[in-house]
């Protein structure tokens, strides 16, 4: 607002303030007096539109960002840690809650002891750098008769603490989308703001009058793991007779489930540059896949009552995009040449590829 202002504007404004016939002349007393005035006022105008921009939340700062928000009880969501499940050989080996294990440069505490040899560990690093699905473990302090720990799965992710465009985005729907205790609104905000959840979709009136379904995916869209649901399953409803003991309403009776996995598999023939091979094109294949799966799973909670489409097109310009391959024909998706439709309930992962290729 105040870009204008500069200091040639400032002090040509300022001299002609003064009157005719006295010096005002660059280096005379006039204009030096004058110069340095004008250069602390420029200054002040830049102070301005700085506080300008911090006021309004859709140009503020992170820091005033959270000040604003936190006058309608909002802040960011910040980072959580990982929990994973681990498997100890021999099972029967003795290890004790909080013994600290290593993986890579993160470290992991045992938090629960399922038994027969699996154990639960959560990060000590808060945030996505804690979600390890395998590997092997190594004990802090040496421990009796335990020959390998290896992570087996990952059970609920760490998130990083919410991003500022992301928490603004929040901010701002929050003065259009009104919530209330139990309507759909209030479901989402309450449920995704679980930490390990990344999306969910409601189900009203599933299994009669004052019933609701919760069907949620994790931080990374994949199927949530059974810890996580028993975990937003005892924060929204946790006797499951809607006592009104959890943040539900009362008289809400809340089920929370999963999404169904199912498997894409990809055929097609492929017609490529020299140098390459089968296993590298399959590598390649997968990663394109899997990140395009990704992306349908992200915007599986805004589809609604709908299902997630796997294209056919989508699916071949992703595999062309990809160094090396040149063209590409009778592409198949589980068996069919065309476009696989999930339903509500259903999310795509990748189940393999069969490439007939052609250098």
């Amino acid at each position: 607002m105040y870009e204008d202002m500069t200091y040639e504007v400032i002090i040509k404004r300022m001299l002609d303030r003064v009157p005719k016939g006295l010096d005002k002349r660059e280096g005379s007393l006039i204009y030096t007096a004058l110069s340095a005035a004008a250069a602390e006022m420029q200054v002040m105008y830049i102070e301005f539109d700085t506080i300008l921009k911090e006021t309004f939340a859709q140009t503020a700062s992170r820091e005033n960002l959270i000040r604003r928000a936190a006058e309608r009880g909002m802040e960011p969501r910040p980072a959580t840690k990982a929990v994973i499940k681990a498997k100890a050989t021999p099972s029967e080996v003795t290890i004790l809650s909080g013994q600290r294990f290593r993986l890579g440069i993160y470290y992991y505490t045992v938090t629960k002891i399922v038994g027969d040899g699996v154990f639960h560990l959560e990060s000590e690093t808060a945030g996505e750098a804690g979600n390890r699905g395998s590997g092997r473990l190594i004990p802090i302090e040496s421990i009796t008769g335990l020959t390998s720990m290896e992570v087996t799965d990952l059970l609920i992710p760490g998130e990083n603490e919410e991003d500022t465009d992301a928490f603004r985005a929040i901010y701002m729907s929050s003065f259009s989308e009104k919530t209330f205790s139990g309507n759909r609104k209030d479901y989402l905000i309450k449920t995704n703001g679980i930490p390990g959840v990344g999306a969910t979709k409601i189900t009203r009136a599933w299994n009669g009058p004052s019933t609701v379904k919760l069907t949620i995916l994790d931080s990374n869209y994949n199927k949530a793991s059974d810890l996580l649901i028993q975990m937003v399953q005892e924060t929204i409803d946790p006797s499951g007779t809607g006592k009104g003991d959890g943040l539900a309403p009362i008289d809400h009776v809340v089920t929370v489930d999963t999404a169904e996995e199912v498997k894409v598999q990809i055929a097609c023939t492929l017609e490529y540059e020299e140098g390459y091979e089968a296993e590298t094109l399959k590598s390649m294949i997968k990663n394109a896949a899997e990140a395009y799966l990704k992306e349908l799973r992200a915007s599986w909670e805004g589809l609604g009552e709908r299902g997630c489409i796997v294209r056919i097109s989508q699916m071949e310009a992703r595999i062309l995009a990809l160094e090396g391959i040149y063209d590409i024909k009778n592409t198949l998706i589980n068996g069919a040449a065309e476009n696989l439709e999930l339903n509500e309930y259903q999310i795509p992962v990748y189940g393999g590829a069969e490439i007939d290729s052609r250098s």
